[in-house]
């Protein structure tokens, strides 16, 4: 008595293999968009660590100048490394002053006056920052 075993027909395992590949290459498309946004966060997120040397209490006054990192913090902080100022050199940004917004209270509104300053930072990853002066309360 000869039992076969049922197996799978040609048909059968070409299918199987179309609907396999097709998978791994969705999954492979999948990873490299997100190995891109995760290259793209981690240049934003270091360049938004390198914005902070340019947000000192004396940015508002270099409207439209490029300085580089050590200009900016060389009064606050005293550097003596000169590898460390090699450094900073290196890092610079366009510095743009848009006009400050000007929000007043009105007399019948129990509500603060403000100045809002913008400070945009132009380079390999422009960004905008915002500082608020409360004037009045």
């Amino acid at each position: 008595m000869n039992h076969f075993r049922p197996a799978f027909t040609l048909i059968e395992i070409l299918v199987s293999v179309l609907i396999l590949s097709g998978s791994i290459v969705l999954v492979l498309k999948i990873h490299s968009q997100n190995h891109e946004q995760i290259v793209y966060l981690t240049e934003r997120n270091k360049n938004v660590f390198e914005d902070s040397f340019f947000l000192g209490k004396n940015t508002l006054r270099y409207h439209k100048d490029e300085k580089n990192a050590y200009e900016m913090i060389q009064k606050e902080i005293k550097i003596d490394k000169y590898e460390s100022r090699q450094i900073l050199e290196k890092i610079k940004r366009h510095i743009f002053i848009p006009e400050p917004i000007l929000l007043s209270a009105d007399e019948t509104e129990n509500a603060p006056a403000a100045t809002i300053d913008e400070i945009k930072l132009k380079g390999d990853y422009s960004s905008s920052y915002f500082r608020f002066n409360m004037n009045t309360f």
